[in-house]
């Protein structure tokens, strides 16, 4: 039943054989309880972060981009005054793309979105945004804030340093295991995972190349030494000395999963002082010397991750076009890539664009990525004037 009393009618044919609960998003939530716990200015802030399974109507899923059921890291926040609550929330947008450049190694655009693509109860939705490497863009990480429009409506009031009453301001903000998709449409080849090593789990694998257990043990006797080495620098190895699958099985199987560094040492190398150290982002391969291996590899890892970002930071910049016309733009769009075009501001052009080339605007950027896109124009649609160029792309 309905709350008025009338009988919900299910279509048979869009049943579902095991019943979804779908709920309303975390602020209904949490808006909810922070009406109890707020009632004066020292209640103030709270900052609230949280992690949960959440459950979306998708009519299309895609695996780690759209899931009827993802994991999700969010925050709350509410504060005494608007200064603090907008800070927080740029706070959060930094945080999340020094996070997607520094550690996923995916360079993104910070910007905020357009009053249709903001979230509902926003004032300001704040975003990166991300360029795959079929060119589509990724919403990767937003940031709210929210003003007091949440506190307006569920009546969250403080008494103020002045003794008045006033409503809450707000934040909120999230990331979810959509960011899996996005390292792995950022970085991966025909070959598998290339994980940055900053992110890796596994960040040096070592493949003995034996013929017998005496070979073995002479072999793992020397690697125990190199593996507590490198432990001790805060790199994580792992010594494959499993005699169930063959090196080259090995390497492909390591390949495939994206271990930054592979290490492989046989007899020869054993005679000779020497280990072939291969590269995952680079698929290339070199003799090194045993000695003092550790610390070329620790600089190896730093170089490969600054590598990672470097090729996904030179695609981008070969795929972001500054457009003038609506017609070089229609023709552009299906290259795919970023677009930086001027627009009127209106939701009428907005959505003739979307309706007509499948592309939304995905921010307006804080920084400038090519001469003149924050200078004014014309709208490339409707030839009004344009404060500055806009991002657009289509996107997952």
């Amino acid at each position: 039943m309905n709350e008025d009393g009338t009988e919900v009618v299910v279509d048979p044919a869009a049943k579902l054989e095991e019943e979804l609960i779908i709920r309303p998003t975390s602020e209904t939530i949490i808006w909810n309880t922070y009406k109890n716990w707020i009632h004066s200015y020292r209640d103030l802030p709270i900052l609230c972060n949280q992690w949960a399974n959440v459950l979306r109507w998708e009519m299309r899923t895609r695996p780690f981009l759209r899931t009827a059921e993802f994991l999700w890291q969010e925050g709350h926040t509410a504060h005494e005054t608007y200064q603090e609550a907008e800070a927080e929330a740029q706070k959060m947008l930094n945080v999340y793309a020094d996070f997607a450049e520094n550690v996923m190694a995916m360079p993104v655009v910070k910007g905020v979105k357009s009053e249709t693509e903001r979230f509902a109860g926003a004032v300001d939705t704040y975003t990166i945004e991300a360029l795959m490497q079929d060119g589509k863009a990724l919403q990767s990480g937003t940031s709210h804030f929210l003003g007091q429009n949440f506190a307006k409506a569920f009546d969250a009031q403080f008494m103020t340093r002045d003794g008045k009453m006033d409503y809450v301001w707000a934040t909120s903000w999230g990331v979810s295991t959509r960011l899996i998709g996005a390292l792995i449409m950022s970085h991966s080849d025909d070959n598998g995972l290339v994980l940055p090593p900053r992110l890796a789990p596994i960040q040096v694998v070592i493949v003995p190349i034996f013929k017998g257990a005496e070979q073995l043990a002479q072999i793992s006797a020397k690697v125990d030494v190199l593996v507590q080495k490198l432990k001790a620098m805060g790199i994580s190895v792992k010594y494959d000395d499993s005699d169930t699958r063959k090196p080259g099985w090995k390497f492909a199987e390591y390949e495939l999963k994206g271990v930054p560094v592979r290490l492989a040492i046989g007899a020869r190398d054993l005679e000779n002082g020497t280990v072939e150290v291969a590269r995952r982002d680079t698929l290339t391969k070199e003799t090194r010397d045993w000695e003092g291996v550790e610390n070329y590899i620790k600089d190896l890892l730093d170089e490969i991750q600054k590598n990672i970002f470097q090729k996904a930071l030179d695609y981008r910049k070969g795929h972001i076009y500054k457009v003038d016309t609506y017609d070089e733009f229609k023709e552009q769009i299906e290259k795919g890539g970023f677009i930086l075009a001027h627009w009127d501001g209106t939701a009428e052009t907005e959505a003739k664009i979307k309706e007509e080339t499948k592309a939304t605007i995905r921010c307006i950027p804080f920084e400038s990525y090519l001469d003149g896109d924050k200078e004014p124009g014309k709208c490339m649609v409707t030839g009004k004037p344009s404060k500055c160029r806009v991002l657009f792309a289509r996107a997952y």
